[in-house]
Parts: structure tokens; sequence; C-alpha cells
């Protein structure tokens, strides 16, 4: 009896390092996957641990080899209506949001779909970075045609590394998300700017000025709208939202918040995702049907549980021949003067 169970467990032992170590390793091999057969998580974790234990932040490799370029896709992905619900739920539109009629797809909810190719990129040999700390400091959407278009049928994502610039003792990469439709027209493209800050230099970076942002010696305008929002301890936990909720990092300050701590911050997705509900909760879903241009820049960290204050108002921005219209949002704590992110909607 003793000897049949050893033998199920080895086999059970060799199974499970076929399925998540040597299986994920071989499908690495290549940069274009199917959506049937992705590297699992626990292999991307083992990655991920592995190299940042053998990587410092904030520190810029030098390529191991002439070919650089870091970029996956993976073809025949398909809508999930649960996971939509779950990420509706979660961002302030609402569990049966998609089932309301002239409602399109959230425009952040592609970033979610492109969490485990994020992570793929981040973890990737030919990545000059280490993959840990890595913070969210800006991010420039838009949508070419209404995200609905990936409800039609098999579409494909895809993330690249597009550039590292130095900055002080810092470094910071260009990442880009794209989504394709099924006739292969683009229809969602997303470049988020991450920051490896280097822990062993104390002086801080001064963040680059917002163009967006009102100053304070600006006047307020008129049509300023303001909604204030709770933003509960299980934030970040209703949903995985991008690649950093993935990370080891995330899954250990887990009993710390069980416990009341708040060492949690929320995602830049998150915030973002529920500024951009409230504003089409307020001024319409028109205010976001594509072809629409999202920029952000994030600042102060936002902890949970809290409480913060979403202000948007209608600008124009005058050029030499023409005006531009727009809309800005801003999200800062509540009762404080403490910002976590500006933004602006164009077209």
């Amino acid at each position: 009896m003793g000897r049949a169970q050893s033998c199920i467990v080895a086999s059970l032992t060799v199974y499970l390092v076929y399925v998540y170590i040597y299986r994920s390793h071989k499908l690495l091999k290549t940069n274009v996957l199917s959506n049937e057969r992705l590297p699992s998580l626990v292999y991307l974790y083992i990655k991920y641990l592995a190299k940042a234990a053998t990587r410092r932040t904030g520190y810029l490799y030098t390529a191991t080899t002439k070919k650089c370029e870091v970029v996956y896709t993976v073809l025949n992905c398909r809508l999930e209506i649960q996971l939509l619900r779950r990420f509706c739920s979660a961002a302030g539109y609402g569990w049966d949001y998609p089932d309301s009629e002239y409602r399109d797809i959230p425009l952040c909810f592609p970033e979610f779909l492109c969490g485990r190719l994020l992570l793929m990129v981040l973890t990737d040999e030919k990545l000059r970075l280490s993959p840990a700390g890595l913070v969210c400091v800006r991010q420039s959407l838009k949508t070419l045609q209404p995200v609905d278009e990936l409800k039609k049928g098999p579409f494909t994502l895809q993330v690249r590394v597009l550039e590292y610039r130095q900055i002080d003792a810092e470094v910071e990469v260009d990442i880009c998300l794209s989504a394709t439709s099924r006739s292969g027209c683009p229809v969602w493209e997303s470049v988020l700017t991450l920051l490896s800050k280097n822990k062993l230099h104390k002086a801080g970076r001064c963040s680059p000025k917002n163009e967006n942002e009102t100053q304070p010696d600006e006047p307020v305008p008129e049509n300023r709208k303001q909604v204030e929002l709770r933003v509960p301890r299980t934030t970040g936990l209703q949903c995985l939202w991008s690649f950093s909720d993935y990370f080891p990092c995330r899954l250990l300050s887990l009993p710390a918040r069980l416990f009341g701590y708040r060492s949690q911050t929320a995602p830049s997705l998150w915030m973002l995702s529920v500024c951009l509900a409230e504003i089409e909760k307020h001024k319409g879903v028109g205010v976001i049907t594509a072809p629409i241009n999202v920029t952000a820049q994030f600042k102060e960290p936002l902890l949970v549980p809290g409480k913060v204050a979403i202000e948007f108002w209608e600008t124009t921005k005058n050029g030499a021949q023409s005006s531009a219209q727009g809309l800005s949002f801003h999200m800062q704590q509540h009762g404080s003067s403490i910002s976590h992110m500006t933004g602006l909607i164009s077209r």
C-alpha cells in the first residue's frame, strides 16, 4: 500500500513539473502564443523571484544579445463575460454594466486582459531591468475603434517594450499594450511608463510638470464636478487588476491587510478605471466613445482603505489654428491636498 502511494506521489510530481515548469519553459521559446496554451503563473512566479533576487532595482543592465527586443503576442483571445462582469463590478461600473444598452466595454478592460502578458515581458531574460518594485508613473491610452469590436470574434493581444530612459539614479521604461480585432484592425492601445527606483538613492525625483493639472493660481472652472468615494479594504482583491497584482510582493502583503494594516496601495489601473466610470455616469457615454485619447499621471500612492475625491471639468486649449475640447480629471485624498492622479480625455 505504501509503495503504491509513493508511485502515485512520484507520478503526480512528474506531472506537475511538466505542466508548470517544462511546458511553460518550452512555450516561452516563441514570442507568439495561442490563448489556449499560456505559461503557468507558477512558472512565471518562479522566474520573477529568480530575476528579482539577482538584479538590483534602479539599474539599467547592458543588453546581452544583439536582438534585445522584448515582445509577446497572444492569438485567438476571446472575451469572457464573467470576467468582464467582475471587472465592471470592482471598477465602479456595476455588475450588470455589460447588459446595459449603448455601453461599450470599459476603456481599461483590455489592460486587465494583458496581465499575464505583462508578467511574461517583465520576467523575460532580455528585459534590462529588475521586475521588482516597478511603479506606474504615467499612462497614455487611445481607442481607434469601439472596444466592443473585441466581442465580435477572436482578437489578438500584444505587449512590447518600447524604450528605456535613464533619469538621474532611476530608470523608466515604456511598455506598449495593444488589442487587434479579428479583421486585423487596431482597436485599442496603451503605453505604460514604469519607474524602477534606486533604493540606495536618497534624493527624491521631481515629477515632471503635468500640463493637464490645474495650477494653484488658475481660476477654478465653473463646471467642475466633484464626486467622493470610499476606497474599500478589498480594493485589488476583488479582481486581479494588473501585472503588479500578480507579483509575490502583493501576495505577501495580504496577511497584513487582513489584520487592518494599510500596507497595500490601490493599483493605478483601479484608480484610472474608477475615474472613467464616474465621468461616464455624470457626463454620458459619449464622452469616452472612440476614437479617444486618455492620458494620466500617477503621483502619490493611494493607501487602502481610504476616501478620495474625484473632480472633472471641461477644458479648452486654444492652438494656432483651432481649439481642442477636452475633459480634465483629478483624484486626490479626501479632505487633503495630496494628489494621487491627474489626467485628460481628448479627441
